[in-house]
C-alpha cells in the first residue's frame, strides 16, 4: 500500500484582502498565513500473490520401544491329599511369582479283599463212540489169461 502526496490547504488568521493591509493607526498589518497537511490513505494495488502448497510424503523407518508382559506358567505336580476338613489353601507369592493352587475333589474308596468263592478244577479222560458216514475208495484189478496167447493180457479192473 503507499499513500498519495500530501495535500495542502491554505488557511489564514487574518482576511487577506487588501484593504485590509494597512491598519487605523497607519501600522502595516501582515498576514500569517499557516498551512495544515490533511493526509489521506487510499489503498492501491501493488501487486498479485499466487500461494501454493504442495506436500511431500516420504516413507521413514521408525524405531518405537514397546512394552509387554509374558507370562510363564510352570505347572509343578505335588499330588498330596490334605487332611480331611482342612481350608483351601489361597493364592500365595514367593518373590514375583504368584502361586495358585489347583484342587480336585477326589473320592476316597477303601480297597479289601473279599473271597468270595473257589473254583476247583479235576482232569479226567472220558471215551465216546461217534459215528459219521465217510465215502472210501479201494481199487481192485483182475488178471485173466487167454489160450493161445503168448503174453498175458490185462482184463479191465472193476471198480
Amino acid at each position: 500500500m503507499s499513500a498519495s502526496a500530501p495535500q495542502s490547504q491554505p488557511t489564514t488568521a487574518a482576511a487577506a484582502s487588501p484593504a485590509d493591509t494597512t491598519a487605523a493607526s497607519g501600522a502595516v498589518v501582515l498576514p500569517v498565513i499557516e498551512e495544515q497537511a490533511v493526509i489521506n490513505r487510499e489503498l492501491v494495488e501493488a501487486g498479485r500473490v499466487r500461494i501454493t502448497r504442495q506436500v511431500h510424503e516420504a516413507d521413514e523407518l521408525v524405531r518405537v520401544a514397546v512394552q509387554h508382559d509374558e507370562v510363564r506358567v510352570e505347572r509343578v505336580a505335588v499330588n498330596q491329599y490334605l487332611p480331611a476338613g482342612a481350608p483351601t489353601p489361597p493364592t500365595r507369592y514367593e518373590g514375583e511369582v504368584m502361586i495358585i493352587p489347583v484342587l480336585r475333589e477326589v473320592a476316597v474308596v477303601e480297597k479289601r479283599l473279599l473271597l468270595v468263592e473257589e473254583l476247583r478244577v479235576t482232569k479226567q479222560q472220558v471215551m465216546t463212540e461217534h459215528a459219521e458216514s465217510v465215502r472210501l475208495r479201494r481199487e481192485e484189478i483182475n488178471v485173466e489169461r487167454l489160450p493161445g496167447a503168448s503174453l498175458p493180457a490185462a482184463g479191465p479192473a472193476p471198480q
